[in-house]
């Protein structure tokens, strides 16, 4: 393949070939995929193969085959074509297609070969003869070795054997063995049990196909039993095992004996056997995953009985392909430079080294030279472009590393890096002006202040690379600076400008300061500078920079060009620290800084522990919280029970407990009641947080000290005495086992009679009695007790036993109908009785059948009228009346029924019409008809509401036409309802009349009238907006 040096030598000659290191594209082939390994079932189902190589670069690689060394011509093998760079072959033969391919992938700017991947065909043949096969006669007691002979193939095997019939496998253990190197079937002791024919099943891994040997008849022999004899060693490994680093390695081990042999295994150099390591099959198997180089030595199987023991003994070699410890980087060189690269590689053995340019071998001569993995070329030339691998080889594998030399040469070149047009710098500083041209071979630089060329002195220092370094610099060295680069292909040149300034100041800065939280204020930062400078602020808050943006709820910067006052708002804790305002120009930096000190409320105090608590006090511990820049001048006690809402301030012992002190005693507490504290600092700024409450704590029981109140009674039945009171509350009972004690004797009386009641919650009491007299005062009085002890009673109170129902019921019980909703109900007062009467009760109800419909009405005192309402229209209702005192209602009167009224008409007054003339009112309507099933229609009500002082009046009328007299200077709220026997009817929409004008005559206003008025209407008008 040709390369195109040509072409790039007219580039570089030229000076269109890009010099700049840092941005050269490599665009030589790499890899991206290459080959791997194949083995195949030499029956594939689609008898096509795919080698996978794949690799990129631009223009895109080309790639080419070969196969065991010799290059495969494509155009001529119908069996073989690319898809990309991969090998596709199809009608797979065994003979042609089996040995090592290798890919190459080549563009204009070089090859680079691929690794060897081998192609290998899986196959597995039958047994060459089906004929059964030879007895093998043994004695009981004798050891046997039943031969597999595996047929021809290719491809990993397993091994296992058939006893008689399938499925019926030789399961292996202690006794049987079957070796998966040789396929042969060990039985170490032959029982009568073993007798039968044995089949040999050979199955490979990659075909998947099984092939089964004819059977083998295990027979007895008749001459005896076999006596015990010591272990014989058929299975073991070989004297020499090489294995593969992060291998498995398998070592097999099985003896023929009676007693069945045991096996063991250890290395020789008695270092044990690392974790990893397994025993299989009865120690048959010693299996040792992950080999490595440590895992390297000699292994010994020892097999033992009763009657002796014997051992075989292996080393084990470690190998390892090649793999890279170092490769070599893609390096761009100047013409004339010197190119070095090295290629490190690890493996066992020790890998060889060689050296490829574009796929073809570099010989060490001239200024190319080779030593173990470097290489090296002098002064190098445009003819050395190209990719070069590094291969590392032994006799178990070959590694490739590859990377694209690319020469440059070219003119110099500002175009990356020209000088900046305008530098500026403080007087009494130091300039550094950097000349970088791009140009290979690198440029020789000089500088010019203005056309003079400058030279060195004590202040002007030019450096090797071409830099340029001028000290103390002042006005005087204001000017233009150019630089001159020059090499073998040409010269360029750069200038810029140099500009001095007047060093800047701070003329205020920020003070040290003491607030207090949610505050605001300005932190001053302000200057004087140059007017040529360009000029910045910032500010570090703790040296973190603000960010103003994400912080802008607090931090804002405030003034004008030479002005960066910070302004801070709502000043929290965590805003107190360091703030230093940092001014850049474009030729120096300053900063300043002041130290903010924010006072805030104290921290939570914590660690607050009960040392000691009695039945009323509590003795307290804790320690300080922060006091957040003002000293901490006191503290608050707070407690919580299950019985409070939240945390209550508690008494204190001393009353006021100042900052220096860490401890006090809370008194007034309650009796056996589980107490939570926590304590809360002071300072001048406020009160802080909560410190975290203290465990919870029950402080000691005592007898009761509060005795139960509203001690009261009465009711109940005949012969009883009712005494109820207001419980004492739980946290006040003082202890466990708490009751109470109730005490009554009759009035007059000095004995008092006790009972006691262990619940603590209120129940009435009720004490029963035959020869207790009806309506009888006694004296009673409630104590309360607990396992300590009895506390006080309460006051002495009197109460009434239970009195009997009346026992006469009223008479004269009438009731009429006053609307479909409501009844009146009267009668005759019950006489004078021995008996009290309290009151009396009404029972209704539609229908003896319907229990649900029963209705019930109580009036107090000696009143002999009830109006029942919310009633069903049109509905007949049975009721009675009874006389009731505390014991209840006594005898009913007999039942006397009444219909109630149709309901009222459900429609509205319609085409209501209304004039108006000066204040008066005129207004008509369409009469409300009514249907069958309703009330006749008797009249109209008139509602009128006025909006000044919300007054409402009604007209009641027998006609559909009124006139009103309304006040011209207020709003009014007219609805009509038509009125019948069952009540008021529907209301019609409202009318609104806002104010009038007097200017017109009117007579014959209708007279308006105050009206008891239902609450339903009162609202319905109300509620109405105008």
């Amino acid at each position: 393949m040709t390369l195109p040096w040509r072409q790039i030598v007219l580039l570089s000659i030229t000076g269109c070939l890009a010099a700049c290191t840092d941005d050269v594209i490599f665009q030589g082939p790499r890899w991206r995929t290459e080959p791997s390994d194949l083995i195949l079932p030499i029956n594939t189902p689609d008898q096509r193969a795919t080698v996978t190589c794949e690799a990129e670069g631009s223009p895109p690689p080309q790639y080419r085959w070969s196969l065991n060394g010799t290059l495969i011509d494509l155009g001529n093998d119908y069996r073989r074509h690319m898809s990309g760079g991969s090998l596709i072959i199809s009608d797979l033969d065994k003979d042609q297609d089996t040995g090592v391919y290798q890919c190459t992938a080549f563009n204009a700017w070089g090859s680079i070969l691929g690794r060897r991947a081998s192609l290998q065909f899986a196959y597995l043949d039958n047994f060459k003869t089906q004929s059964a096969r030879s007895a093998v006669n043994v004695r009981e007691g004798q050891g046997v070795v039943l031969l597999c002979g595996p047929p021809a193939h290719s491809g990993e095997l397993t091994f296992a054997w058939i006893f008689n019939e399938y499925p019926h496998f030789v399961q292996q253990d202690s006794r049987r063995f079957i070796s998966q190197e040789t396929g042969s079937l060990y039985i170490a002791k032959v029982e009568r049990s073993d007798v039968g024919n044995y089949t040999c099943v050979v199955n490979n891994s990659v075909t998947r196909e099984k092939v089964l040997s004819s059977p083998t008849p295990l027979v007895l022999r008749s001459d005896g039993v076999m006596g015990e004899y010591e272990p014989k060693i058929e299975v073991h490994f070989s004297d020499s095992v090489p294995a593969a680093k992060e291998s498995v390695v398998k070592l097999e081990c099985f003896a023929l004996g009676n007693p069945v042999p045991e096996i063991s295994w250890r290395r020789t150099s008695g270092i044990p056997f690392p974790s990893k390591v397994k025993m299989k099959n009865s120690n048959a198997v010693l299996e040792i995953p992950n080999f490595q180089q440590e895992d390297a030595g000699t292994y010994e199987c020892m097999a033992e009985n009763r009657r002796g023991k014997n051992a075989a003994r292996g080393r084990i070699s470690f190998h390892a392909k090649p793999h890279w410890l170092q490769t070599m980087a893609d390096t761009t060189l100047s013409i004339q430079e010197n190119l070095f690269w090295e290629c490190k590689a690890n493996g066992k053995p020790k890998p060889s080294y060689s050296w490829l340019k574009n796929g073809e071998q570099v010989s060490a001569e001239g200024r190319v030279q080779i030593e173990n993995g470097a290489l090296s070329i002098a002064t190098v030339n445009l003819s050395d472009s190209g990719v070069y691998q590094c291969v590392a080889e032994n006799k178990h594998g070959i590694i490739y590393s590859s990377a694209q030399l690319m020469v440059l040469a070219s003119p110099p070149s500002f175009s990356r890096s020209p000088l900046k047009t305008l530098l500026k710098a403080r007087s009494g500083s130091q300039v550094t002006l950097e000349c970088k041209p791009q140009a290979s071979p690198p440029a020789i630089s000089l500088w010019k202040k203005g056309n003079e060329i400058l030279q060195r002195t004590e202040r002007i220092t030019l450096l090797s690379n071409g830099t340029l370094k001028i000290a103390n610099v002042s006005r005087r060295d204001a000017a233009s600076y150019t630089c001159v680069a020059k090499n073998q292909f040409g010269t360029a040149s750069s200038t810029g400008r140099l500009i001095v300034t007047e060093p800047t100041r701070i003329t205020v800065r920020p003070t040290n300061m003491e607030i207090i939280v949610g505050e605001s204020i300005v932190l001053p930062c302000q200057i004087a500078c140059d007017p040529a400078l360009d000029v910045s602020f910032s500010w570090a808050f703790n040296g973190q920079l603000i960010d103003f943006q994400r912080d802008g709820n607090h931090f804002e910067r405030v003034g004008g060009s030479i002005s960066g006052d910070l302004m801070i708002r709502n000043i929290q804790l965590n805003h107190g620290g360091k703030y230093i305002c940092v001014v850049d120009t474009d030729v120096e930096s300053l900063s300043t800084s002041a130290i903010l000190v924010v006072k805030g409320p104290p921290g939570p105090p914590d660690k607050v522990a009960v040392e000691e608590i009695t039945d009323s006090t509590a003795q307290l511990s804790w320690t300080p919280g922060r006091d957040n820049g003002s000293p901490i001048t006191g503290y608050v006690i707070q407690a919580r029970t299950p019985f409070t809402v939240g945390w209550q301030a508690v008494d204190t012992v001393p009353e006021m407990v100042n900052g220096n002190t860490l401890t006090a005693t809370v008194v007034g507490l309650n009796a056996w009641v589980e107490y939570e504290f926590r304590v809360v600092a002071r300072n001048m700024v406020g009160l802080g947080e909560p410190s975290p409450s203290s465990a919870k704590t029950r402080t000691e029981d005592t007898i009761p000290d509060t005795a139960p109140t509203d001690v009261g009674g009465g009711g109940g039945t005949k012969s009883e005495l009712v005494i109820t009171w207001e419980p004492v509350a739980e946290e006040l009972q003082n202890g466990e086992g708490f009751g109470y004690i109730i005490a009554f004797r009759p009035v007059g009386t000095v004995t008092w009679t006790r009972a006691v009641i262990s619940a603590p919650a209120a129940a009435p009491y009720v004490f029963r009695n035959d020869t207790i007299p009806p309506f009888s005062p006694f004296d009673v009085k409630v104590g309360a007790y607990n396992n300590r002890g009895e506390g006080p009673f309460s006051s002495i109170a009197t109460v009434y036993s239970a009195e009997e129902v009346p026992s006469m019921a009223p008479r004269k019980v009438w009731t009429s109908s006053v609307s479909a909703v409501q009844m009146e109900v009267i009668w005759e007062a019950v006489p004078t009785i021995s008996e009290r009467v309290l009151g009396y009760e009404v029972v209704y109800w539609e229908d003896d059948t319907k229990p649900e419909t029963v209705g019930k009405v109580r009036i107090s005192g000696n009143y002999t009228l009830v109006n029942i309402t919310g009633l069903r229209a049109n509905t007949v209702y049975y009721l009675c009346v009874a006389a009731f005192n505390t014991a209840g209602p006594g005898p009913q009167s007999p039942p006397i029924n009444a219909t109630t009224k149709k309901p009222p008409p459900d429609r509205a007054p319609l085409n209501i019409q209304w004039t108006m003339i000066g204040s008066t009112l005129t207004m008509e309507w369409d009469a409300v008809v009514a249907m069958e099933t309703e009330s006749r229609v008797t009249g109209y009500l008139v509602l009128l509401k006025r909006q000044r002082n919300n007054d409402i009046n009604a007209i009641l009328i027998n006609k559909t036409t009124v006139e009103l007299s309304l006040f011209a200077n207020d709003n009014y709220l007219i609805q009509i309802k038509a009125m019948s026997e069952g009540g008021e009817g529907v209301g019609s929409e409202p009318i609104h009349i806002h104010k009038l004008s007097m200017g017109a005559r009117g007579s014959g206003a209708a007279r308006l009238i105050p009206l008891c008025l239902s609450a339903v209407v009162i609202g319905a008008l109300l509620c109405s907006s105008w």
